[in-house]
């Protein structure tokens, strides 16, 4: 059963408390000893890089749902943090909050994250489309004139972003992000997320859904350099899913994803009531129920199960 409130934050008795725009994280030890990382999914949404002031309640849960079965598809082509789901693993913590956690979290491998996000599209949308309207070009990718807002591309193209604490993530040319993190390591995390991006393309839409763009984030284990999938993979909040029987390029599309949010948020913009920075406005009940309505079919149709 879904909660009927929104959990906004965490309070645990556990070491080295952050904090994401939708995450609380805290250092653990993993059943078998090694350090670890327990990433809890707070029902907290975010757009625009600012967090709202109410939250989606469920949306954590959701979001975990689908991470994991992702994360377990595709468990023998690529590398995953995730150990467990199970807080009953972790010492020191009351039934209370076991309760709290459970099916929202996630025991993870402790890696040193990669400061660049993945970005594969294969749709044109969002800040690819703003760009693209500019200069022809998405992410320095020079794509073919005349596409319109919603246009399949001619094939996935990738385009890294940094990735900001805090703040707006800025999208950056391949050529930026190896300079920053190395030529060969940047090659392969591109080859990674093009492959992911193709084989879950397929998956979606064989369940009518059009899997526009997604991003990624991986991790390096000590003295290693085999890529890890980390974070979160393939969620409403980390790509943009529409409806394949609705799909009409030249405009927004219908989706179940957070655009829905954003949509709405860009209607405040445009009346003066919002500019765009913290603190988030409170979302109306409408708002937030038909947001969680698109954030379960996603998890419906993909996982093909339903709550």
């Amino acid at each position: 059963m879904m909660p009927n409130t929104a959990l906004m934050t965490t309070d645990l008795p556990l070491p080295n408390r952050r904090e994401g725009k939708v995450r609380d994280l805290y250092d653990i030890e993993l059943p078998d000893g090694s350090p670890g990382v327990l990433i809890v999914a707070t029902d907290r949404i975010s757009a625009f890089d600012v967090v709202m002031s109410n939250g989606v309640p469920g949306k954590g849960v959701l979001l975990t749902q689908i991470s994991c079965f992702w994360f377990e598809h595709f468990a023998d082509r690529v590398t995953h943090h995730l150990v467990a789901t199970d807080p009953t693993l972790i010492a020191g913590l009351s039934p209370d909050q076991q309760r709290m956690l459970a099916g929202r979290s996630m025991l993870c491998r402790k890696l040193d994250v990669v400061p660049i996000e993945c970005v594969a599209r294969g749709y044109l949308a969002g800040s690819g489309w703003k760009d693209y309207q500019a200069s022809g070009s998405v992410c320095g990718v020079h794509l073919p004139p005349g596409l319109r807002n919603g246009d399949q591309l001619p094939e996935p193209i990738f385009t890294p972003a940094t990735k900001a604490a805090t703040g707006h993530d800025e999208n950056i040319p391949f050529a930026e992000a190896a300079a920053r993190v190395g030529e060969d390591l940047m090659a392969r995390l591109r080859g990674l997320t093009l492959q992911l991006y193709g084989s879950a393309r397929s998956f979606a839409a064989e369940r009518g859904i059009l899997l526009a763009d997604t991003k990624f984030e991986f991790g390096l284990a000590p003295g290693s350099d085999e890529p890890v999938l980390v974070d979160e993979i393939f969620t409403p909040d980390s790509s943009r899913f529409w409806p394949a029987g609705s799909w009409r390029p030249g405009a927004e599309q219908a989706s179940f994803d957070k655009q829905y949010v954003r949509n709405y948020l860009e209607q405040l913009v445009a009346a003066g009531d919002w500019d765009k920075a913290a603190p988030g406005p409170v979302l109306p009940a409408e708002v937030i129920r038909n947001t969680l309505q698109r954030y379960q079919e996603a998890h419906d149709r993909l996982t093909g199960s339903a709550r």
